[in-house]
């Protein structure tokens, strides 16, 4: 038995924290029968926040994937974070989507981290419906937001819809391509709707908006443009056809607007994910690669027939244990199959699929091309793995994870749970790339590292609440890196004599800076076999380990290149082993001579503040050693870009709060990183040696 991929539709819902992402969700699932009583994210019951931490500060911090089914069409939803410190996981789910609904707020508008999640998607080339929410609440304003759309996305929104009423008297909204309204009732029930002619007093208004949706639709097609500019009428059909074929190549983007809340509006939206949406097969297939990761010029088509070619996109432990989801791109995955995990290079028997909805599970016997299922029970895939066919194997793009930027020490505050501590941790990198752990090896301390305050936040909430482990938190250290800015050559002779053979390995080379960003690079130009070729990797590993460990603070090294130029060796004492010894010590030597210099990382800082706030906020930041990089007044405050160092901005989201009485808002990501201050420098190197000593002792 096949299914039809054509009436399937994966689709993601993203937006800014707060713009009523969940709700939807829940409001779709509603409607299409999957739950009977709706669960209120502010009541802390919202079936896809189903962890107790996203139920207590009503954000979603887990993509929830659900399956349900609108006009006998299958929608695979994936409801993700709107979090800054969880964009990770947004990037992960827009890799497996073919479309999205971006939901944006009726008062706030596009806010910081809707632009985020905006850029995301255009990147991964994924087709949206927009859908602006929260029409019911004061200062709501949709043509306000269609034009926010325009401007600050610089997207081309298309008005499919018109509300009738705003703020308390919103009823329902005008349905442009058929001219007529939506009217619910006050009950609150979403099946209570009647649907009628158009208000007497929006008949012109519906009128040039429809005429400007039909003037774009038209444009996708060259016959039907004529026809419409000949004034005969274009049919409903072929218009739905033209709107389809523009919205998938991201020509234009179908705009609706409604209340999930009061429950109005959300089945127009559902219509149109069915009717404009792209089915698997009509999104450009995945690039397939190598083992070693070369392009082979081949694609994963969405065929049930083919290889099978499948991305585990997210790793979640529950209950049952550990649950990877995966999206199959082409080709068939049945009970009982083993499949090549490439990243690890083992193979890997699918004992369980299963469908999911939110937290429960349908356990089905196979799934193809096109499909999104969790497998239960896989041993050691990690979130961006490919599977495939043994017999066949490629992998698909690898999925790219930011560095770290901030960590916290953390200890079990119980001696028994320590061991119970490293086991949740361990599940939890596992689930999350963008999380990493280390051991430090001076003072033995666990180190957590994440890309935000909130992030590591959440993880220490997530170890006591879902783990039952309480741990102790020190206070956040940023992640320094260290690099060079002067060029220095320089030699260094490793000589040991006991008895027997010796060592022996000289070399000469140069240190110098490298580009920003540009890491670690060696190379060697020794002629005449001065230093014999297969000794070069010696040389290089010598210095590559050595760069762990920076001059001044013992942070690691970036932008660094080495060229190793001439040396000499013994026939008889010379080995690899000698030449990394001298690597390692000509480092040790050589950098503290290089005006060794500390970089800190910097951070792309987003504020939104009303205007009566927005000089305490400029000052504010001026006085974090902020650099105000733009300011972009909107209708209900201004819009504030910035970089500064993250090291100045712990603690940021209560100061700020304070200065704006709750109103503002800020998103912050990873942007660079830059030379520190002395003053700053010289603290952050003192800290480091009073560590260093206190480990030591």
């Amino acid at each position: 038995m096949k299914k039809d991929i054509t009436l399937y539709r994966n689709i993601g819902i993203f937006a800014h924290v707060d713009a009523g992402k969940t709700t939807t969700t829940e409001r779709i699932l509603k409607l299409t029968g999957k739950i009977h009583k709706i669960g209120e994210v502010h009541e802390g019951a919202a079936t896809t926040d189903f962890m107790e931490q996203e139920q207590e500060r009503g954000i979603t911090i887990q993509s929830a994937a659900t399956s349900c089914f609108w006009k006998n069409h299958q929608l695979n939803i994936i409801d993700t974070p709107g979090h800054v410190d969880f964009t990770i996981e947004v990037y992960r789910s827009l890799k497996v989507l073919d479309g999205g609904i971006g939901v944006f707020c009726g008062s706030g508008g596009v806010e910081p981290q809707s632009e985020t999640n905006w850029r995301y998607a255009n990147d991964s080339k994924v087709a949206r419906i927009i859908y602006v929410n929260k029409l019911d609440r004061v200062g709501a304003d949709f043509f306000r937001v269609v034009k926010q759309v325009e401007d600050v996305l610089a997207a081309k929104p298309l008005v499919m819809v018109l509300p009738i009423g705003f703020e308390s008297n919103f009823q329902g909204v005008v349905d442009l391509l058929t001219r007529k309204a939506w009217i619910w009732d006050e009950s609150g029930d979403p099946m209570n709707y009647e649907i009628q002619d158009v208000p007497a007093d929006m008949v012109d208004q519906v009128e040039e908006y429809r005429e400007a949706l039909v003037e774009l639709a038209v444009e996708q097609d060259d016959a039907l443009m004529e026809k419409y500019l000949e004034g005969e009428e274009i049919s409903l059909e072929e218009l739905k056809r033209c709107i389809r074929k523009g919205t998938i190549e991201l020509k234009f983007f179908p705009t609706y607007c409604g209340s999930s809340f009061k429950n109005k509006g959300v089945q127009l939206v559902l219509d149109a994910v069915v009717d404009y949406l792209p089915n698997p097969m009509e999104v450009k297939p995945q690039p397939e690669m190598d083992l070693e990761g070369n392009e082979t010029g081949r694609l994963a088509y969405v065929d049930p027939e083919k290889p099978l070619r499948a991305l585990a996109f997210k790793i979640m432990d529950d209950r049952f244990g550990a649950l990877t989801f995966t999206r199959i791109y082409s080709g068939q995955l049945n009970k009982g199959d083993t499949v090549l995990d490439t990243a690890t290079g083992k193979t890997e028997r699918i004992s369980r699929l299963v469908e999911m909805h939110a937290n429960s599970r349908e356990e089905v016997e196979w799934a193809q091309a096109g499909d999104i299922v969790a497998v239960i029970g896989m041993k050691n895939v990690q979130t961006g793995h490919t599977l495939c066919d043994p017999k066949d194997p490629a992998t698909l793009e690898p999925m790219i994870f930011p560095e770290p930027v901030i960590s916290v020490a953390v200890a079990a505050k119980k001696k028994a749970d320590t061991e119970k501590m490293g086991l949740a941790i361990g599940k939890m990198v596992q689930e999350d790339p963008s999380f990493y752990v280390e051991t430090d090896e001076e003072s033995g301390e666990t180190i957590l590292k994440g890309m935000g305050e909130l992030h590591l936040d959440v993880k220490v909430d997530i170890l006591k609440r879902t783990y039952g482990v309480e741990v102790e938190v020190g206070k956040p250290q940023v992640a320094y890196r260290e690099t060079i800015t002067k060029v220095l050559q320089d030699s260094y002779t490793h000589k040991k004599q006991t008895g027997g053979s010796g060592q022996f390995g000289k070399i000469d080379y140069t240190i110098e800076p490298g580009d920003p960003g540009s890491g670690f690079q060696f190379e060697s130009k020794v002629t005449g076999g001065n230093v014999p070729r297969e000794f070069w990797p010696a040389v290089q590993k010598g210095f590559e380990t050595s760069i762990e460990k920076g001059p001044l603070a013992g942070y690691p090294v970036v932008d660094l290149k080495v060229t190793l130029s001439d040396g000499a060796y013994h026939p008889v004492d010379s080995s690899a082993i000698a030449f990394e010894i001298a690597a390692k010590a000509a480092y040790r030597q050589s950098m503290p001579k290089a005006k060794p210099q500390l970089l800190e990382p910097v951070m792309a800082v987003d504020v939104f503040t009303p205007d009566d706030y927005m000089g305490d906020v400029i000052g504010d930041l001026n006085r974090r050693r902020g650099m105000i990089k733009s300011q972009e007044p909107g209708p209900t405050g201004v819009r504030i870009k910035a970089d500064a160092p993250l090291s100045e901005m712990f603690g940021y989201i209560g100061d700020l709060r304070t200065m704006t009485s709750g109103r503002g808002q800020f998103s912050m990501s990873f942007s660079h990183y830059a030379p520190c201050p002395n003053n700053v420098a010289e603290e952050v190197i003192k800290e480091a040696k009073e560590r260093q000593a206190v480990a030591a002792s």
